[in-house]
């Protein structure tokens, strides 16, 4: 059989076995010369490693990866490799994940068309369209398996991120569920049994294999345009690793080993689209008002829920305001916006009043904090940290309660109106 192996350029001599060409580089390097630190081994180099981080490839599917979607990056051309013994790199791990996080070129047209063929499709089957602008990081996938100790999902073969359809459905059931409970100030016209309808029963509410269905409601994969140059890199910061593993108690003479991993930076925007095929097995009401209820079941979830992980501190929210372009908006990286999704920057109204509120209903986030007032269909936005602090402190001992329950019923507070921005001033006083 004739030999049909490639050679590299500066190779001398035939291929001796498939681990690599005779007097080349070991396994997954690339006949190219290093030179000077740059790319030369397979995977490349990566700046900044000295020369010494290498991605575990085939010498002969070349060193350069730049023009990679980072999905691919993350997963097959990683270099997190060190060279003489393939053993993960122990430092440089954000430069590398800040270098493979970057959008270039055609790898940003190919998410912008994928985002506008989703759009494409649900305006063709009449489907409804929520768009939003993440306010927080979001991170989604972050409990696969990767060297990196945190995952990322990832859409293939594009390599861009996603949020799957399967994540939407959760939350939106969630925020739906407590829309129905009452426990958000009001219940926009959800019921048990709607979210039964439309989401399909839980596991536990199935008694019978035929009663299973995944409900009337479809959700579509949410592809994120991402605002600035690609995804952003943060950072964990576990102090009690020891404890965690369950080989010792928890103390402060550890040493934290600071774990890295990707995020979709704020400012980036989401379109959600939900369609419901089988309308026509619903009821008159359900078929007439589900558009306006899956709405309200966002806003809860922008508001209180969020998507992807770390949501509980604060990861994945977003709010329904999103600006015609990341340019026309002044978007880049480390961009601060609003409650509403505007950049801070940016003014609501020269209009504003005070009214008052007098049988409201307050709202606690117990993962965050945050204190919010609802009245007749209105949500004010959060008070958090010190002013939230504040605000306990004059609940006096209805604070308990509040904290028990999440929800304090009846209280009557100030707030300021200023176009669509709510702002929860206080309690109204005895004497007020």
């Amino acid at each position: 059989m004739a030999d049909v192996s490639r050679r590299g350029p500066n190779i001398q001599g035939p291929r001796t076995s498939g681990r690599g060409p005779a007097g080349g580089p070991k396994p997954g390097g690339t006949s190219r010369p290093a030179s000077g630190g740059g790319r030369g081994d397979g995977g490349g180099r990566e700046e900044g490693q000295g020369g010494s981080a290498i991605a575990a490839v085939p010498w002969y599917v070349g060193a350069y990866f730049d023009d990679a979607p980072p999905g691919h990056r993350y997963f097959m051309y990683l270099p997190f490799w060190q060279q003489r013994d393939w053993s993960k790199i122990k430092e440089g791990k954000a430069g590398v994940l800040r270098d493979m996080g970057k959008i270039r070129g055609h790898i940003h047209d190919t998410m912008t068309e994928l985002a506008r063929r989703q759009c494409a499709i649900g305006e063709a089957m009449g489907a409804e369209r929520i768009e939003a602008v993440s306010i927080s990081p979001f991170a989604t996938g972050l409990g696969w398996e990767h060297p990196n100790e945190n995952g990322f999902a990832f859409l293939h073969p594009y390599g861009l991120p996603y949020l799957a359809g399967s994540g939407v459905k959760g939350v939106l059931r969630d925020a739906a569920r407590e829309l129905a409970e009452g426990r958000a100030g009001g219940t926009h016209g959800w019921t048990l049994l709607a979210v039964t309808e439309l989401f399909g029963p839980m596991p536990e509410e199935i008694e019978k294999p035929e009663d299973a269905s995944r409900g009337a409601l479809q959700f579509f994969d949410v592809m994120p345009e991402i605002a600035g140059q690609g995804l952003g890199v943060d950072i964990m910061n576990p102090h009690y690793g020891s404890y965690y593993e369950g080989t010792s108690t928890p103390h402060d003479a550890g040493s934290p080993v600071p774990v890295f991993f990707l995020v979709v930076p704020p400012g980036s925007k989401f379109t959600f689209i939900v369609d419901c095929p089988r309308d026509h097995r619903l009821s008159q009401d359900l078929r007439a008002n589900w558009r306006a209820m899956i709405r309200a079941a966002f806003n809860h979830a922008f508001d209180w829920l969020g998507f992807g992980a770390k949501t509980a501190v604060g990861y994945g929210a977003m709010a329904t305001h999103k600006p015609e372009s990341a340019a026309q908006a002044g978007v880049a990286r480390g961009q601060k916006f609003g409650v509403d999704g505007k950049p801070a920057a940016a003014s609501m109204s020269s209009q504003a009043e005070e009214a008052v509120w007098d049988k409201a209903a307050l709202l606690l986030n117990p993962g965050t904090g945050e204190i919010k007032a609802s009245f007749h269909g209105k949500t004010t936005a959060g008070l958090k940290g010190r002013e939230a602090d504040a605000f306990r402190a004059a609940l006096g001992d209805r604070a308990n309660k509040l904290k028990k329950d999440r929800e304090l019923k009846n209280v009557a507070v100030r707030v300021r109106i200023e176009g669509n921005m709510i702002t929860l001033l206080g309690l109204v006083t005895p004497e007020e």
